[in-house]
């Protein structure tokens, strides 16, 4: 997109990144294809840094918490070292392979349709058999969560490089998978998000500086805008509606888009 095409797209990509960051959806995905099947394109660059948004949206939504949070640890409290460590343990492994990746993942996976439209599929198919099984959850509080599990959190969630995976649902169902409460997993997305997304706007703002001109920047204002004021809603009322009608919705959701893009592709070319 360039600037002749108004503001019209930075907007609908913001309020469109607000809306699916936090759910197990992936953004990153349906960014890219409304790019691929609608126009509504911008550079790599602007997916990443509007992303900021939407995180912040956790910091006002979660500040008291975060607040406590930095004064037990401050003042010595084991569970708010404990906590930070689970944090460090799960944003680890995406951190060193998002890093290593950057370009193969901007370049090769984020160029293909077909590739995100499958794993839209095949991961609501996993999320929907995950969300329907028998799990007996053993941790319900985020802040006593081991560090196996917050391991094999961060292990999983490095399987969200690869565009349509999304970083909540892959670490909500390693989540679940080993232990953790459908709200607990859902809300731990939310705090190992803080690092992992304020590391990659700090590292693409950096690689990407001769790249930014007036024009993407404004761009950028109006997507980080709306992504902040949606996100800022959808964290606010995500966990009632987990705890209420769990993952099941967001699964036909990725279902829906996949199958539907893939019969375009395929059928029709696109």
């Amino acid at each position: 997109m360039n600037a002749d095409q108004g503001l019209f797209v930075p907007l609908i990509l913001g309020i469109l990144e607000g809306l699916t960051e936090f759910l197990p959806v992936s953004s990153t995905g349906h960014l890219l294809l409304a790019g691929h099947f609608f126009g509504l394109t911008q550079p790599a660059t602007f997916i990443v840094l509007i992303q900021l948004g939407a995180i912040l949206a956790v910091i006002t939504v979660y500040f008291a918490k975060l607040g406590m949070l930095i004064r037990d640890a401050l003042t010595g409290k084991a569970y708010a070292w404990q906590f930070a460590l689970a944090v460090v343990l799960a944003c680890l492994p995406a951190v060193v392979a998002g890093v290593l990746l950057r370009e193969y993942i901007q370049g090769d996976l984020w160029e293909s349709a077909a590739l995100i439209c499958w794993t839209l599929l095949i991961g609501g198919v996993i999320l929907l058999i995950v969300d329907r099984l028998k799990l007996t959850p053993k941790y319900d509080d985020i802040y006593h969560f081991p560090w196996h599990l917050a391991l094999v959190i961060g292990l999983f969630q490095m399987l969200s490089l690869v565009p349509g995976v999304s970083r909540s649902g892959s670490t909500v169902v390693g989540g679940m998978l080993f232990g953790a409460s459908k709200r607990a997993a859902a809300e731990f997305t939310f705090f190992i998000a803080l690092p992992i997304m304020i590391g990659a706007f700090g590292y693409d703002l950096y690689k990407s500086r001769e790249l930014i001109d007036t024009s993407l920047a404004l761009n950028v204002g109006i997507g980080f805008a709306a992504a902040f004021i949606v996100g800022a809603l959808v964290v606010r009322y995500l966990l009632g509606f987990v705890s209420k009608y769990g993952f099941a919705p967001f699964a036909w959701w990725r279902i829906a888009v996949g199958a539907a893009g893939l019969v375009a592709i395929y059928a029709f070319g696109r």
